[in-house]
């Protein structure tokens, strides 16, 4: 009798060390989005209201789900795509067996119509803005991946894949003129880069091409739009500013004036620049020394000046222009009014900047008086 005791006791001990099994369930469903098409790669979080635990299951390319082991209670069930929720339940409960939740998105929009009293015409208007909403969202998606990934290249100096880029953006969704504007500029810069002559035109011309889609599209939707974007005279003006850099590489000098002009028209605050890029594309042009190209400069610089006063390089290039019609009287050369003054104004704003010796040079050949930025003055010698 003692003995069975002793067994007894000892098979009671053992029967107790063996650990209880978790009180669990499994979960599964499927996830369709507003057209009823499965969204693969979100995640259906559940999370315990009890006692907070998460479980955070992802979906397949089907928009399925499944997991064991998730304790039973009751849960709130999101479904997450990236950081955003796009649909949960409340107080679903996870029982000891197999439970399913299903995601449908469709579905739940035409419930939620229903009791807010739309019709089905109704119901159905919003269920295609929904769908063209999300589809705009996706491609605005991808199209920022291309931008990302053109700058990325572009800032290595790596201009091909930029534009390769760039295009694929542009078949993806033509309608959009900051693309363009973007196929441009890598074009533009991957000009500079050619060594053969008629790549570098092939470029040029097919920066130009884009710079003015650019253009007509951001013109087009200012003149439709019933109230402009404030930004958006500003951004046309960036537009028509590289078409007149474009236009200057192809020697379309008359072209890039005109394109300058309307950018500075487009945008007065940003004048200072747009006159100043004038100025220096009638001087490039000026291979002849046309005295007439000069005035032209001349007074873009003068424009420069006058939008913004302290852009020294404008009265550097309108002081050169000026020489550039110097006369000798003489032995003496004397230039026209307001040569030396645009050299002195330079060396005011920028005595130590890449142009100062230059001026000074200038100055001492006209006979001028140098004047620095501290009011001291220093008598050239005449010639």
């Amino acid at each position: 009798m003692k003995r069975y005791f002793w067994g007894m006791a000892l098979l009671l001990m053992w029967a107790g060390a063996v650990p209880t099994l978790a009180q669990t369930g499994s979960v599964k469903g499927v996830c369709k989005d507003l057209e009823g098409k499965p969204i693969a790669g979100a995640v259906v979080e559940y999370s315990n209201l009890e006692t907070g635990r998460k479980y955070d299951i992802k979906t397949n390319a089907k928009g399925e789900y499944f997991s064991l082991g998730v304790s039973a209670g009751h849960y709130k069930v999101a479904l997450l795509q990236g950081d955003k929720e796009l649909y949960h339940f409340n107080g679903f409960t996870v029982t000891l067996e197999e439970n399913v939740l299903d995601f449908d998105l469709q579905k739940e929009q035409a419930a939620a119509a229903q009791g807010a009293g739309l019709t089905p015409e109704q119901l159905k208007q919003a269920q295609e803005q929904a769908a063209k909403l999300s589809k705009e969202n996706n491609t605005i998606k991808a199209l920022n991946e291309k931008l990302s990934a053109a700058k990325t290249a572009s800032d290595a100096g790596d201009f091909d894949t930029a534009i390769a880029q760039i295009t694929e953006a542009t078949q993806m969704d033509p309608s959009r003129d900051i693309l363009w504007a973007k196929l441009g500029d890598y074009e533009l810069n991957s000009a500079a880069k050619q060594t053969d002559n008629a790549e570098k035109t092939k470029r040029y011309e097919a920066a130009a091409t884009n710079y003015q889609k650019a253009v007509d599209m951001k013109q087009q939707a200012m003149d439709a739009a019933p109230q402009k974007p404030p930004d958006a005279p500003k951004v046309l003006a960036s537009f028509y500013n590289n078409l007149g850099k474009a236009e200057a590489q192809l020697g379309k000098t008359d072209e890039a004036v005109k394109a300058y002009n309307q950018a500075a028209q487009l945008d007065p605050t940003g004048a200072g620049m747009y006159y100043f890029n004038l100025g220096a594309i009638l001087t490039n042009a000026n291979i002849k020394n046309d005295s007439e190209m000069r005035k032209a400069a001349v007074a873009a610089f003068d424009k420069a000046i006058t939008a913004d006063p302290a852009r020294a390089d404008a009265y550097y290039w309108k002081g050169s222009n000026l020489i550039g019609m110097a006369t000798l009287q003489g032995d003496k050369m004397v230039a026209p009014p307001g040569t030396e003054e645009a050299f002195q104004k330079y060396l005011e704003l920028q005595p130590t900047g890449p142009h100062a010796e230059e001026s000074k040079a200038m100055l001492t050949g006209l006979g001028s008086t140098i004047e620095t930025s501290y009011g001291t003055k220093k008598k050239t010698s005449k010639k």
